[in-house]
């Protein structure tokens, strides 16, 4: 009873709370995102994140609920305002704001998580800023210090015996060297001006997340190694709320695998009486930047996420009474050394085939005496083909000034995409051609930017906002997508296109973003914030599955997930990225889920070969330049059955692919 009353308070408005604009329910309030990362959006997090623990759902109320259906509870309260809630019964009305806590609290930990980390990387990157700015205030304040230095080292050798207010003065007046001798006196290294201005940034306005941060998140992990890490974030709870500068001599401060070895000097703190303390604010610091690098690795995992929860959750729960099916799915040998055999045969000849055909490959050389010994010519630019003018001209006098619209409406007409998009309430009340003419006009002002008052008197924008909540959704957007790329794939004349290709390639595009998405990051390589756009193409420019990413996210995720799950009739076998699409954990599970990975790989002259077994470079002697060190097998063979399980998690789909692959990093 008392968790239904506090789902109906959910509904109610609640005036003149602190914080927020007056007249909007906590409902509303919910369904906000988070925004960029600061303190404020972190404590908003948190209140909504308490705002649902207070409600108090039982732990075990959708244990035998598939996930799905969750999730549809959840799209469908999602698009109905607080006063369409209240209109349903009431069993349907506490099950759907059950659902919608439920995944909501899943959704509000893991930004927390997010928000953490970007802040923690954001106390460093601005300590570096501040004091990079310091150093250069510091140059031009003594102007020449250099040149000035060097005059007086070239006057003093050259009268060694003379007086030093006749030799040094004429060349720096005392003013001026007693600015460089206070200067130098003050200033620290650089490692420990950023640190003492990181922790300063930490003390005097981040540390207020501290308190209610640790209120709402438990952090585990199942690795040995990481039970120091636990045992501080344990000690750094126990003391929030005390304005103790220090610890107390009677706590364990587990300082090794916790405290990195140029922090040491700002944690421990030595008293006249040659007692040595640990100060709590640099110890946090230390603690959270070790917490930080563990979560992003997921070795460390919270209670009550989604993307940041147990590893082991990821995993399908039935590997070992199928094991057989997955491995026959994968097309992949139960037995590891049956696997490991035909990997190494397999690589033993094609280093047979490159060592062979070296001497007569005009493209490819090794230069032993380059540091980088693969030099890789250049393929030639082809020509533009002789029709492509012709064609153009062709359609343009066909089709001169034909509107977006009209082809999007013609499409549909032809396929009729838009029954892909099913509502996620329970009935429809408008006829078929009124919502097809909606559908078509809201998808078009969401997909111009144009926006839903802009199209048309005869339509109302209230009533294409209410298509979008009903109606697009993720799912019905990719399913559409599919049906229009299928039918693409189907009406192409194999005269013209040639026959079908189970190739495809994969790239990203930053596109700009207002930081108020947590989406929204710096991009190091092209500047300015902004999100990623990762799209996978066909050989023959048919986009087949698009995802919208972080600027930092791995691309290797994003290839994986596009190749599994672009949902068209498309067979993928081949995958061409660039550099930043391929590494050495995407060629492993590339090759288990049975598709090749083929890089443009940049770097391509420091690239070097293993050898399949010891003393094979006298095999493949055209080779030895680029040969290192022999595949380590007994590594494959003894966790060949745990790869195959995160494989088919990634094939399944059981977890997003960023958050499985975030497991498998150089941490």
């Amino acid at each position: 009873d008392e968790a239904k009353l506090a789902l109906d308070q959910l509904l109610e408005r609640e005036i003149g709370d602190a914080g927020y604009l007056d007249g909007y329910s906590p409902f509303a309030r919910l369904k906000r995102d988070a925004g960029k990362i600061s303190l404020k959006s972190i404590l908003a997090e948190i209140d909504k994140l308490q705002r649902i623990r207070q409600i108090a759902l039982p732990k075990a109320l959708f244990t035998s609920v598939p996930a799905h259906v969750i999730q549809l509870f959840r799209d469908r309260v999602t698009g109905e305002r607080p006063s369409e809630v209240k209109r349903h019964t009431d069993d349907l009305r506490y099950t759907l704001l059950a659902a919608f806590c439920h995944l909501r609290g899943q959704e509000i930990t893991d930004n927390l998580i997010e928000l953490f980390n970007g802040i923690i990387k954001r106390i460093g990157t601005n300590a570096e800023k501040t004091v990079n700015r310091k150093l250069l205030q510091e140059i031009k304040r003594v102007r020449g210090k250099g040149n000035l230095l060097c005059e007086i080292a070239r006057a003093s050798v050259a009268q060694p015996n003379g007086i030093i207010r006749d030799v040094i003065y004429p060349v720096a007046s005392t003013d001026t060297l007693q600015q460089i001798i206070t200067a130098q006196e003050t200033a620290d290294t650089y490692d420990v001006e950023l640190q003492k201005t990181a922790r300063r940034s930490y003390a005097r306005h981040y540390r207020q997340m501290v308190p209610p941060l640790f209120r709402v998140l438990t952090f585990h992990s199942d690795n040995a190694a990481l039970k120091p890490l636990l045992r501080a974030v344990e000690l750094i709870q126990r003391y929030v709320g005390n304005t103790f500068t220090y610890y107390r001599d009677s706590d364990e401060v587990p300082l090794a695998d916790v405290v990195a070895a140029a922090w040491l000097r700002e944690v421990i703190d030595v008293s006249p009486s040659g007692k040595q303390r640990i100060n709590r604010i640099s110890y946090e610091m230390c603690v959270f930047q070790a917490l930080r690098e563990q979560l992003r690795c997921r070795a460390v995992w919270v209670v009550g996420a989604n993307r940041y929860r147990n590893p082991d959750d990821d995993l399908p729960a039935d590997f070992n009474s199928k094991r057989e099916l997955y491995y026959e799915a994968l097309q992949q040998p139960q037995d590891a050394q049956t696997f490991i055999n035909q990997l190494r045969q397999a690589m033993v000849t094609a280093l047979g085939t490159l060592n062979d055909g070296l001497s007569e490959n005009k493209w490819l050389t090794l230069e032993p005496s380059r540091k980088h010994p693969i030099k890789l010519s250049p393929l030639p630019a082809q020509d533009d083909p002789h029709n492509l003018a012709i064609l153009k001209r062709e359609i343009q006098q066909h089709w001169p000034m034909t509107a977006l619209l009209e082809m999007f409406k013609e499409a549909d007409l032809r396929i009729n995409f838009t029954e892909k998009f099913r509502t996620n309430a329970t009935r429809e009340n408008l006829d078929p051609v009124t919502l097809r003419k909606r559908l078509l006009l809201c998808l078009y002002a969401l997909g111009t930017n144009t926006g839903y008052k802009r199209m048309g008197p005869e339509t109302s924008s209230e009533a294409l906002r209410h298509i979008r909540r009903r109606y697009v959704t993720k799912e019905n957007l990719r399913a559409a997508i599919g049906a229009v790329v299928n039918a693409i794939f189907a009406v192409r004349s194999p005269q013209i296109w040639g026959e079908a290709t189970t190739a495809c390639a994969s790239d990203s595009k930053k596109f700009a973003a207002w930081d108020q998405n947590l989406l929204t990051e710096w991009h190091v390589r092209y500047r300015g914030p902004g999100i990623m756009v990762y799209w996978h193409i066909d050989k023959k420019a048919a986009c087949i599955h698009s995802q919208v990413k972080r600027c930092s996210s791995s691309e290797v995720a994003a290839m994986i997930e596009g190749v599994l799950h672009h949902c068209t009739e498309m067979a993928v076998d081949k995958n061409y990225v660039d550099t930043h699409g391929q590494s050495t954990v995407a060629f492993a599970f590339c090759h288990l889920l049975g598709f090749q990975l083929l890089p443009r790989l940049k770097p391509i002259g420091r690239q070097k070969l293993n050898q399949p077994y010891k003393k094979a470079d006298d095999d493949f002697v055209n080779l030895k330049p680029i040969l290192t060190r022999p595949i380590r097998w007994n590594l494959i063979e003894q966790h060949y059955d745990e790869m195959i399980r995160y494989a088919t998690a990634l094939r399944l789909g059981t977890a997003e692919a960023e958050a499985i692959l975030q497991r498998f990093t150089k941490h």
